[in-house]
């Protein structure tokens, strides 16, 4: 009996570290996402709301953490570091990774390219923003969503602006991409790049005399506070996207990654309806702090800026590219 009773201890024990080795530990797979924008930004609220939905619904097997304000660094540090595998997840305009060997990136943030929000809402969630997909995959980052963030604006410290000549020889903040310095160069301003953290600190020392985004980073970043004048120029209908490493996304089952790309969507269509709403009350708030509204003769912007841009950058893009956008 004795005998018997430790035999089936022995088996017991054996049948327990059988089932222990062959029972999957399940690992949570931690996604650091960074981005330049305020805590309080609209992007910066798509973000938070897709990381609880994330959070909750693969309960505990992705576990996304946001990383507002440059918390890990700058534009150009994100897309390089998604790019390279040291950042895991990025909001940021696409245009950026031109700079960082994906040169056909910033067509779809190039000038007066766009005829509409959803000109643009529709080639970048159809067969274009599938082959710009195609490209960066090949590159070893993913575009999991794009949104509409904004009509990029002209903003100036002290000097209206009416017409594109009365910009020339003003030095103008613009991110880190060759397409957007080849704007300000066809407008006659000098471009000034830089991050986007710097940029308060750049216009009140006026080592920028006017910067260009949309309304609701020039309110997010307080530059009411420094700037008179909002000129609606309207020079870029603004997607941007939601990066994220490839190697990191193939570490996500891919139920989970079905997860991510349903609440992304959703959000997106959240954010998009409230940023259309935002952009029409900021315009009378900013008004109400002081701030001076122009609407510009837009045709002398655009008449001198798409043709400049598109020779410019047409041997990079493909013959034909700008075109065939604009004709989407």
């Amino acid at each position: 009996m004795k005998k018997i009773l430790v035999v089936m201890l022995a088996l017991s024990i054996a049948c327990a570290f059988v089932f222990a080795q062959a029972a999957p530990e399940t690992q949570t797979v931690v996604i650091k996402w960074g981005s330049v924008h305020t805590p309080e930004s609209l992007t910066t609220q798509l973000m938070n709301k897709v990381i609880a939905e994330v959070n909750e619904k693969t309960q505990g097997r992705v576990k996304i953490e946001g990383y507002p304000s440059s918390a890990l660094g700058g534009s150009r540090d994100l897309v390089e570091g998604v790019q390279n595998g040291l950042i895991d997840m990025c909001t940021e305009g696409p245009a950026q990774f031109a700079s960082v060997g994906i040169p056909v990136a910033d067509i779809a943030e190039a000038p007066y390219i766009w005829k509409s929000r959803e000109h643009m809402s529709r080639a970048m969630n159809g067969e274009f923003g599938s082959w710009l997909n195609k490209t960066f995959l090949e590159n070893n980052v993913r575009i999991l969503g794009t949104f509409y963030y904004g009509v990029r604006q002209l903003t100036t410290t002290d000097k209206p602006v009416n017409n594109v000549n009365d910009v020339k020889g003003m030095k103008i903040r613009v991110p880190q991409s060759a397409m957007y310095m080849a704007m300000i160069e066809a407008w006659g301003a000098k471009a000034t790049p830089m991050n986007l953290g710097e940029l308060y600190l750049a216009l009140s020392t006026h080592v920028a005399d006017a910067q260009e985004n949309p309304l609701a980073t020039f309110n997010a970043q307080k530059f009411y506070e420094i700037q008179k004048y909002v000129v609606l120029t309207q020079h870029i209908i603004c997607p941007n996207c939601i990066f994220i490493n490839e190697k990191v996304w193939q570490k996500i089952s891919p139920a989970d990654q079905k997860i991510i790309q349903e609440v992304i969507a959703n959000t997106i269509t959240w954010h998009d309806t409230e940023n259309v709403k935002l952009e029409e009350q900021l315009k009378k708030d900013l008004v109400a702090k002081g701030v001076t509204i122009i609407t510009p003769d837009v045709e002398s912007f655009s008449k001198v800026t798409g043709p400049y841009v598109a020779a410019k950058f047409e041997s990079k893009w493909g013959k034909g590219t700008w075109e065939m956008v604009q004709g989407l």
